[in-house]
Parts: C-alpha cells; sequence; structure tokens
C-alpha cells in the first residue's frame, strides 16, 4: 500500500454546532490556511445540513482548506465535499467508494486501535483519525483512551497519514507536537469560542511554540 501525496499537516478543525456560526468558523480557518475543515453535523435536518454543507464549500472552495464532510457520503458526494471522513460503525469503505467513486474525493477513515489502524489501510483510506488522545464528551459511547503516547506509537506504525484526534486545546497541543505527531483535530476548542479567529490563532501559536 502507497499513501497517496498530498497530505497537508496541522490543524483539523471539525465543526459542531459551534457558537460563533458554521459560516465565521468556515471564514476564520480559511483566513489561516487551516489545511481541513470537517463539518460534522448533529442536530440539523437533512435539508439544513445540505444548506450548511453547500455554504461551507462556497466559503472553502478554491482556497487552502480542504472541505471533509463527516459519515455522510451522499451528503459530501452533493455538496461536492474534498471528501468524507467514516467512522467505525459508519458505511463501508468500499461501499462508500462505490456511490462515490470521484478518484479526487479523500476518505479518512476513524481508528481506536492497532487492528483498526491495519484494516482502514487495506480498506482503501487516504488518511486515518487517531484516538481519543484524551477524555472528550462529543461522543456517546467512547473509546478507550490512548494517551499521547499510544496515539504516538499507532501513528508511526501506520504507513497512512495520521489525524489525532479527541480532547485537544491549546494547552495540550505542545504535548502532542513534542511526540511527533503533525497533525491533529480539535473540535470544542473552537466550537465553543466565540471568536474562532483567536481561538485557531491560540492552537497554531501552541503548535509551533
Amino acid at each position: 500500500m502507497t499513501a497517496r501525496g498530498g497530505f497537508s499537516e496541522g490543524l483539523y478543525l471539525i465543526l459542531t454546532e459551534p457558537v460563533a456560526g458554521y459560516e465565521a468558523c468556515a471564514e476564520a480557518a480559511v483566513a489561516r490556511e487551516v489545511p481541513w475543515l470537517q463539518y460534522r453535523p448533529v442536530r440539523e435536518c437533512a435539508e439544513g445540513r445540505l444548506a450548511c454543507a453547500r455554504r461551507l464549500r462556497r466559503i472553502t472552495r478554491n482556497s487552502a482548506t480542504r472541505f471533509i464532510v463527516n459519515d455522510d457520503v451522499e451528503l459530501a458526494r452533493e455538496c461536492a465535499a474534498d471528501g468524507v471522513h467514516l467512522g467505525q460503525d459508519d458505511m463501508d469503505p468500499e461501499r462508500a467508494r462505490r456511490l462515490w467513486p470521484d478518484p479526487g474525493a479523500w476518505m479518512g477513515i476513524s481508528t481506536h486501535n492497532a487492528r483498526q489502524v491495519r484494516d482502514a489501510e487495506m480498506r482503501g483510506a487516504d488518511y486515518i483519525g487517531v484516538g481519543p488522545v484524551f477524555p472528550t464528551r462529543t461522543k456517546v459511547v467512547r473509546d478507550p483512551v490512548l494517551g499521547v503516547a499510544g496515539a504516538a506509537e499507532l501513528i508511526r506504525a501506520s504507513a497512512l497519514p495520521c489525524v489525532a484526534i479527541g480532547g485537544m486545546d491549546a494547552a495540550s497541543v505542545p504535548r502532542i507536537c513534542a511526540a511527533g505527531i503533525r497533525t491533529f483535530a480539535v473540535i470544542g476548542a473552537v466550537c465553543n469560542a466565540r471568536d474562532p479567529g483567536a481561538a485557531i490563532d491560540g492552537l497554531t501559536a501552541a503548535a509551533c511554540g
């Protein structure tokens, strides 16, 4: 298996009901050239999800920020996203590829242990999420916490680009970077902020410090 080229390291921003609004967060991310922006809706109806996804696609189009849709392959295809990210309980990756055969579309898969990492590599993932690194409240069913060392070990063992995910903020990002992890996902650190641009700046400064 050969890893796909073109993966950009850095902040992987996941948007779930941000207090500043989806569009404001996306605009702040694009202005700062955040490499990845994932739309992870929770309560929106199907029509609302599509409308929001299309607005985020307009904001991110022709920018340095790749737009990823969480879980929903059909929504990702409908809004012409850059890719989709699948969890362990979501659609089978092979079926996802059949539904959306665009060779340019990125497909990420969440993993929580070594077996899942190997499985994602064999099933055609372009990158994987590894976590949770720290405890998180964003999932009803929580996977065992890996810790920084555990996540770093899985990431070093994978041939694919990896995104560390789970409970990270500006205070913990330096530990992530010190462990050699180059791409990290955040949700609450930006979604709970009234000024998403300042929150992104804080995370970037922490990663570079």
